[in-house]
């Protein structure tokens, strides 16, 4: 695994679904992450792949965050395959722009459960929660590498080659 020094700064967090990307951001300090907002996956245009791009130059990002699906155990879902492709075109996407910055995998497993609890909680249901549960998922894998980035020092997560591996 690689140890690259974290920089200060904005960093998104990415959690990619079937039909929809949920999107959150740190604040500079890289204490609290925070909602965004929900692309509508575009599996043949890529349209979100553009608005994700936008994102990162609107919040001035250093880095980007990608949830990477595992089960209980930790092995791969039919859903890995999904993200590292999707974190690798991001990676590809934000060097073509000039903004090489890191994309990196991060361990997002009950990510979902725990937003969907968290929504509960609020008082919220599944039905009305489909639009914000992927930024709620977004701020639970972002909020988690956030606090190894602070104990650690370094990006958390693998970088997509080495998921690639």
């Amino acid at each position: 695994m690689s140890a690259q020094a974290a920089v200060r700064g904005r960093v998104l967090g990415v959690d990619v679904g079937r039909a929809r990307v949920g999107l959150a951001a740190s604040d500079p300090d890289g204490l609290i992450a925070t909602p965004v907002e929900t692309l509508r996956r575009d599996a043949r245009q890529r349209r979100d792949h553009a608005e994700l791009l936008d994102r990162v130059r609107d919040l001035d990002a250093v880095a980007v965050y990608v949830g990477l699906p595992r089960n209980l155990r930790g092995e791969h879902t039919p859903s890995t395959q999904d993200a590292v492709e999707y974190a690798a075109a991001i990676e590809a996407l934000v060097a073509e722009a000039g903004t090489p910055i890191p994309v990196r995998l991060v361990d997002e497993r009950l990510s979902t459960v725990s937003a969907q609890a968290a929504l509960h909680r609020a008082g919220r249901t599944v039905k009305d929660s489909r639009g914000v549960i992927d930024q709620a998922a977004a701020v639970e894998l972002l909020q988690d590498a956030l606090e190894v980035q602070r104990r650690r020092g370094a990006w958390a997560g693998i970088t997509v080659a080495e998921a690639r591996a």
